[in-house]
């Protein structure tokens, strides 16, 4: 059986998103270049982000077309990250709401990925 462990997002410039997503994971990448950086998280997934300007083969599809998921536990802690990244200036694609699996906002990275906070309620 096969088991996911990387996610690749093709982001402009790899070293100014890498920028971004150390403000909001809270640790630097484990490798850092022009056209290329990873982070490994404590889950032990690994987040990439290529330049899509230099990923092979090219990419039909960049930003917005995948979430970034983070369960939290509770309403109050979904709230909460909301309000952090909406006081850093994160772009929010959709306020805090109720839905059928919880409660959950989405914000969007520099490429406009989609970056999905949620508790299941």
């Amino acid at each position: 059986m096969f088991n996911p462990d990387f996610v690749l997002l093709y982001v402009d410039s790899p070293t100014a998103s890498a920028t971004f997503y150390q403000s909001i994971l809270g640790h630097e990448p484990i490798e850092l270049s022009a056209t290329f950086a990873l982070f490994k998280l404590e889950s032990g997934l690994k987040l990439g982000l290529w330049s899509k300007h230099t990923v092979e083969p090219a990419a039909g599809t960049t930003g917005g077309g995948v979430e970034l998921a983070f369960l939290l536990q509770g309403r109050e802690a979904v709230q909460a990250q909301y309000e952090i990244w909406r006081k850093q200036g994160l772009a929010i694609a959709q306020e805090p709401t109720a839905m059928d699996f919880g409660y959950t906002f989405v914000a969007l990275d520099p490429d406009a990925h989609r970056l999905r906070v949620y508790s299941l309620e």
